[in-house]
């Protein structure tokens, strides 16, 4: 059966051992990798970038540990290993002098 993102809205998250944790508020969505990354299961608001980190992984789960979907969504209870923050991006490379870019090479 499928299902459209905006169907997991609402729906109640309980664990694989049937402990309630709450109920899904937004899908977070990769946009580079197209699909789901996590849910989040109240509104993100924060006054400083620390306050939503920490609110961000305390109050959303991993699309990963998803483990079932129908009329409730299971997640695993062993905790699941977060994705490592992604590296900062290389420099791209400094550009020459506007003299060194049109210098003829005889």
């Amino acid at each position: 059966m499928a299902l459209k993102m905006s169907q997991l809205i609402g729906m109640d998250v309980y664990t694989d051992k049937a402990d309630f944790v709450g109920k899904v508020y937004d899908v977070i969505i990769d946009l580079q990798k197209g699909e789901a990354a996590r849910l989040t299961l109240e509104p993100i608001r924060a006054a400083s970038k620390e306050d939503a980190k920490r609110i961000f992984k305390e109050k959303t789960i991993m699309y990963k540990s998803v483990k079932a979907v129908e009329k409730i969504i299971i997640v695993s209870s062993q905790p699941i290993a977060e994705e490592p923050e992604e590296a900062a991006a290389p420099e791209p490379k400094k550009a020459l002098p506007y003299s060194a870019r049109y210098r003829r090479h005889f």
